[in-house]
């Protein structure tokens, strides 16, 4: 469909009206913002109707207004291709004029809370985000969800939509992108109102909260793909790479005492363990109850030297000590104890090794911590440490306790924060290859295995596990039936992903060479 400058011009005035419903403008900014507009979209003068008169024509998002200025702008040549990277590029700075001055963000963020209290003002804040779209809720919607009764509870499981595969066009000018150094990473705080390029994201729209922990000027921003309701990311000032250290049970604290309803925590320090960025330290925390939160103690523990402490061993896949205490303070120093511990614990029974040296004779760390902080039921601070280690051997030259090489046409990524917690976010090239699969389990496709096991075939990957499947089921189901059976199988693949992650596993001997570890931070049953 083809748009002209008059129409343009209407949608313009339409989504100056968005913003004023929705609080981001104000009547006194329109000819400013108007003439922007104009500008950014080559439309020489302005609809002759008013902008108050789409009172009752103002869509809940911005995207369908933004879909035909988009169109328009590639019908008229005002991108370089109309692509997914341009499109986004071109909507994120035609949304960042309308969204408020992060000096004006950030005093309405701080007079809500003064006023009205933390909850409100994140409220507030999180619902900006969304309107402004920075989070692209019409996007996120898309992603495919479904739940999974594992041993250890429920697991959540998500084929992640919000960030879809690039085309060709993309990828050719990615190679021909300029490799700056500006921003340095998609986390320092220079990235408010960056207008991005190829290879970075634009974030006009994007907008960050100044907060102190333990001392240290830190900025609380929401993530752009919400993986969960309100996530949140915390991120230093400096660019500076992750470290687990008794500051960060500090700055966890801090966060929880500023915002109580939140929980907070940090990925590990190290590669393989530590999710996907290291270079620079953040944590990530939201309004969100996780599988593991709710898992119950398996059995609980005492500590001689640290009595006022509620201890217990989690009922979950990956090794989880759970630690409850009245004051913050005695966590964290309780918590530096057992982390300096552990940073120098081996046990070959059970393949845990502290260190290895490199083949230049450079010693490699292998065992952190994945700590999660929050305020409990009954009040208490409560802080789950998530034990890891990132050893390889020839076996499993990607991880010990990674998923293993079968899991890896489901989940090969590394097994970062929100999945410990139960949460698990799969590539998108699942949505189609398991609908392929979903098609030869009602039989729409006929199981050839010959065919799948060709390395061209798209499932080549997955094929023994369609032959496990097919043995199991047949090639006859419905298509409900057949997408509850792909639902489980893939909930069992996570499941397994969590075992294998787990540095001290669940059977017996696992729990024994964990308690030994425990009983030497002072730790009995």
């Amino acid at each position: 469909m083809s748009y002209s400058k008059t129409e343009v011009a209407k949608l313009i005035e339409q989504l100056l009206a968005y913003g004023l419903k929705n609080e981001m403008i104000r009547h006194e900014d329109i000819f400013f913002l108007r003439n922007q507009l104009l500008d950014i979209l080559n439309i020489p003068e302005p609809w002759d109707g008013s902008v108050d008169s789409f009172k009752g024509d103002i869509p809940e998002t911005a995207t369908p207004i933004l879909e035909k200025m988009l169109d328009y702008a590639a019908q008229e040549g005002l991108m370089p291709e109309n692509t997914l990277v341009y499109r986004d590029l071109l909507d994120t700075k035609i949304m960042g004029i309308i969204t408020p001055l992060p000096s004006q963000v950030i005093d309405r963020f701080n007079k809500i809370k003064e006023t009205q209290g933390i909850k409100q003002a994140t409220d507030d804040f999180y619902r900006l985000c969304q309107k402004c779209d920075y989070i692209r809720v019409n996007r996120i919607a898309k992603n495919q969800k479904w739940s999974y009764e594992s041993n250890y509870g429920t697991l959540t499981i998500t084929i992640n939509l919000t960030k879809p595969e690039k085309d060709p066009r993309e990828i050719a000018a990615l190679k021909n992108a300029p490799q700056l150094g500006y921003p340095q990473c998609v986390l320092c705080p220079e990235n408010v109102g960056y207008a991005g390029r190829v290879n970075h994201p634009a974030r006009q729209s994007h907008r960050t909260i100044p907060i102190k922990l333990a001392g240290e000027q830190w900025y609380f921003q929401y993530s752009p793909y919400v993986y969960y309701n309100e996530h949140c990311i915390v991120l230093k000032e400096e660019h500076v790479p992750m470290k687990i250290s008794r500051k960060t049970f500090e700055r966890l604290f801090d966060f929880i005492d500023q915002f109580p309803h939140y929980f907070i925590g940090s990925n590990a320090d190290l590669p393989i363990v530590g999710g996907s960025i290291l270079s620079h330290d953040h944590f990530q925390g939201g309004s969100y109850t996780f599988p593991m939160e709710v898992a119950p103690i398996e059995y609980s523990l005492t500590c001689k030297d640290y009595p006022q402490v509620k201890a217990g061993v989690v009922n979950w896949p990956m090794s989880t000590l759970r630690l409850a205490c009245a004051e913050s303070g005695i966590l964290v120093e309780l918590a530096d104890k057992i982390l300096s511990l552990w940073r120098d614990y081996s046990d070959p029974k059970v393949d845990i090794l502290s260190q290895s040296k490199d083949e230049n004779g450079q010693v490699i760390p292998h065992n952190t911590i994945t700590p999660i902080a929050r305020k409990n039921d009954q009040g208490l601070y409560e802080l789950d440490l998530v034990f890891r280690n990132n050893r390889t051997s020839s076996e499993f030259p990607l991880g010990i306790f990674h998923p293993h090489p079968q899991l890896h046409h489901i989940k090969k990524e590394n097994i970062g924060l929100i999945e410990v917690m139960g949460l698990f976010i799969l590539p998108g090239r699942l949505q189609k290859e398991l609908a392929q699969v979903k098609d030869i389990l009602t039989g729409k496709t006929p199981f050839d295995m010959e065919k799948l096991t060709r390395e061209d075939h798209p499932l080549y990957q997955h094929s023994s596990w369609i032959q496990e499947l097919v043995n199991k089921h047949g090639n006859k189901n419905s298509d409900e039936h057949a997408q509850t059976i792909i639902q489980n199988a893939v909930g069992e693949k996570c499941e397994q992903v969590l075992k294998d992650a787990g540095v001290f596993k669940t059977d017996k001997q696992g729990r024994q060479a964990f308690n030994k570890f425990l009983a030497t931070a002072g730790f009995t049953l």
